[in-house]
């Protein structure tokens, strides 16, 4: 159950991160939804170019990219 909240609380931060970095505004529940779906394509896309987190800074940052490209995608698509 910790590792669960855990995991729910740094998503929020990773998706809060990408939101201020790329100007996005957004609810708590967005960056909840962001951050765990940006670490999904984050680690997609890290394991693609060869890249992985090994500690939890790692996957924070991998979840950052992530959800930073999930913003930029969805600013071309509904734009």
């Amino acid at each position: 159950m910790i590792r669960f909240i855990v995991t729910l609380l740094l998503g929020a931060l990773s998706g809060w991160l990408a939101g201020e970095i790329m100007g996005s505004k957004g609810s708590f529940l967005r960056n909840i939804i962001l951050g765990l779906v940006g670490g999904v394509v984050g680690g997609l896309l890290g394991g693609i170019i060869g890249l992985g987190a090994t500690n939890w800074i790692g996957g924070i940052l991998i979840s950052v990219v992530g959800a930073c490209v999930l913003i930029w995608l969805s600013r071309k698509i509904f734009k």
